[in-house]
């Protein structure tokens, strides 16, 4: 059996997450990276949309969810995560990264992350 995913790489957004006024105040970038498992294998036959996850959805969704802002990654990454559920039942798999850049933090530090791996065990 051949396995299929779709992959969304370090998608970039300023947002207003953060458990301290002053980082939902002043916001910071964020990136997300998403790896879903879904059957794609008919899209590689026919070219055609309906046969695989339009990821130009999947990432309005990640837009909107980082768009509302939380005191935490994980429960944006839960949100995410969640909706991506929802919006199709063909995903079998999502394993979520989102990571604060330059976190404010009492050292040099290129990011703090959370990653969140959901599998569908029906």
């Amino acid at each position: 059996m051949t396995e299929s995913y779709i992959l969304l790489e370090n998608m970039r957004f300023f947002a207003r997450h953060g458990v301290f006024e002053q980082e939902r105040t002043v916001g910071n970038w964020f990136t997300v990276s998403l790896k879903i498992k879904t059957d794609c294998l008919k899209a590689c036959q026919t070219d055609n949309l309906k046969h695989t996850l339009n990821y130009a959805a999947v990432y309005e969704i990640v837009a909107t969810e980082m768009a509302q802002p939380s005191h935490l990654l994980e429960h944006v990454a839960g949100r995410i995560v969640k909706t991506l559920r929802n919006y199709s039942k063909q995903l079998t798999e999502i394993d979520l990264k989102l990571s604060k850049l330059n976190p404010p933090l009492n050292g040099e530090i290129e990011k703090a992350s959370v990653r969140l791996v959901w599998k569908n065990e029906e």
